[in-house]
């Protein structure tokens, strides 16, 4: 272990268990309340064979939940014929057990409902279907309410009345793949099948920003071994025409993930959901050309709206709420981005064609978003979420009303200091670069997966020298720079889309401090560490 890692690690207090986690010391999934009366309940469906819904939700981890759930009671002996899938459209349907599950049900012989990702707060929903003798397990990861639905079970670590504080930072994905693992316990899924369905698991727990410590430390681990082997031909199909060269956090972040949400977020989730349960590349392909033109249409509207909100100006205010005409699909990425520009927390509404404002939010620091529109709710038709993200649905009368209550909230808190949430903090400080090379980088990578609570090391560059700065691109939008250490050893620097003071760095008079991440750059089949700047301190 080198001097640098070995410092990193003490810093976290990364132990041997941190970075060789076991799997076998994942938290016995008996410990959730109602998973035993869950089992029971599958395995009478299984006796009988009975029909099954499988009701998910949009996103990947609602897509990556209902794929794994499909395979766990396939692989504990329900016929593959008998199981049925329904997802959520987001736009006419919104989040949560849709009211067309119920005639879905009904047309089909359904008898048992299993919900992933969702399902916490449909009260109404679970009574109808208990009128109609059709059962409800729930198994979901969101904040549950102190009154909660009557299913024969509900699998949430965060009920009020049980709460399991082990498996808090659970995905939806991660949540049902308790049940799998209490199937195998109980001997309907072979011992170890169960881990086939981590690539799964790590891609739901990824893309839903969950923390990346404790239980999922463990899954992401294996997950990412498992997604390195996966057997899903559409995940082979979509990794190779992302151009996914490393798996990794960031690949799955920023490569597999966009494409995956993007059918949800502008057409069906069902896209997606195909591609996970594809059997072949040809049945594959053209769903991966489909997300791919979808991904990029993503792209275009969110760049329009930023945009757009840049020009006309931005309202005084604590907490930012912005309307336009935009695609209902890119709000919550729109109001990362005001988060990410604008360091304050932000909502973004379109105009439905009911008439009514429909939006969602993103958070950071100690404003939380679930507790702001609960302080709010006589503004709003309804809404809810997680602390850092959360949708909405307000009448667009009540518009002004809503922006006030929601900056009132945020003073009555005195919250103080918030930026620093933003700021990107070093883990360590380098002076001396002869420590930088790829046997460092090659330890960095055993703390993969990154991510909340596990984030990506960075390192502050002290006492540097800048040799060079090009511009690169087309567009001459990134940035080259060339520093040396006072031992005269160099590094070479990237920045893409770096801002325009970046840009302008003049060796002769500007002295820096870079903030960095290290990369490995691998060119004509030499391989060679350098850094991606993630923050400049400008020094004078």
């Amino acid at each position: 272990m080198s001097k640098l890692f070995e410092r990193l690690c003490e810093k976290r207090g990364f132990d041997s268990t941190f970075l060789n986690p076991k799997y076998e010391n994942l938290t016995d999934p008996l410990i959730l309340p109602d998973i035993k009366k869950a089992i029971s309940r599958i395995k009478q469906a299984i006796k009988n064979q009975e029909k099954i819904l499988i009701y998910g939700d949009y996103d990947v981890d609602g897509v990556t939940a209902s794929t794994l759930m499909e395979e766990a009671l396939k692989l504990a002996g329900i016929p593959s014929e008998n199981i049925k899938i329904m997802l959520p459209d987001r736009f006419a349907d919104g989040y949560g057990m849709s009211p067309k599950l119920i005639d879905f049900a009904k047309e089909n012989g359904i008898t048992l409902v299993i919900t992933v990702d969702c399902g916490s707060h449909n009260q109404e929903i679970v009574d109808e279907l208990n009128s109609l003798k059709i059962d409800s397990i729930i198994t979901d990861h969101h904040e549950a309410p102190d009154s909660l639905p009557k299913a024969v079970a509900i699998i949430n670590p965060h009920r009020k009345d049980q709460p399991v504080a082990e498996l808090y930072n659970l995905a939806g994905v991660g949540v049902a793949f308790k049940i799998a693992e209490s199937l195998v316990q109980e001997g309907l899924i072979q011992n170890g099948q169960e881990k086939w369905l981590l690539d799964l698991v790590i891609l739901g727990t990824i893309c839903d920003s969950m923390i990346l410590t404790g239980e999922n430390r463990i899954l992401g681990f294996y997950g990412l071994k498992v997604l390195a082997k996966t057997r899903r031909p559409g995940l082979k199909e979509l990794m190779m025409r992302a151009g996914v060269k490393k798996l990794n956090s960031e690949s799955i972040g920023f490569q597999i993930g966009p494409r995956l949400n993007a059918a949800g977020r502008l057409e069906s989730a069902d896209l997606s959901l195909n591609l996970l349960r594809a059997h072949s590349l040809i049945e594959s392909a053209p769903l991966v050309e489909r997300l791919e033109q979808l991904n990029k249409k993503r792209k275009n509207e969110q760049l329009s709206a930023t945009r757009e909100i840049k020009e006309r100006g931005i309202k005084d205010g604590l907490v930012m709420v912005e309307v336009g005409k935009w695609h209902e699909g890119v709000l919550g990425i729109i109001a990362g981005h005001l988060v990410e520009d604008y360091h304050k927390p932000a909502f973004a509404l379109t105009e439905t064609t009911d008439g009514y404002l429909k939006g969602s939010g993103r958070s950071f620091g100690d404003f939380n978003l679930a507790e702001a529109l609960n302080h709010v709710r006589d503004t709003i038709v309804g809404g809810g979420g997680h602390a850092g993200a959360a949708g909405v649905r307000i009448e667009k009368k009540n518009l002004s009303r809503f922006r006030e209550a929601l900056n009132n909230y945020y003073k009555s808190l005195n919250l103080t200091n918030q930026e620093k949430y933003l700021k990107t903090q070093a883990d360590l400080e380098v002076f001396d670069f002869s420590e930088l090379n790829l046997d460092l980088l090659a330890e960095l990578q055993l703390l993969e997966p990154f991510g909340a609570g596990n984030e990506e090391p960075v390192f502050h560059l002290k006492d540097v020298n800048v040799l060079n700065v090009a511009r690169m691109g087309a567009e001459r939008n990134h940035l080259r720079l060339d520093l040396c250490d006072k031992t005269g050893k160099n590094l070479k620097c990237l920045a893409f889309y770096a801002p325009e003071k970046w840009l302008n760095i003049d060796p002769q008079f500007d002295h820096i401090e870079p903030l960095v991440k290290f990369i490995e750059n691998d060119f004509n089949g030499v391989r060679s560490l350098e850094a991606r700047l993630v923050d400049i301190i400008f020094l004078g």
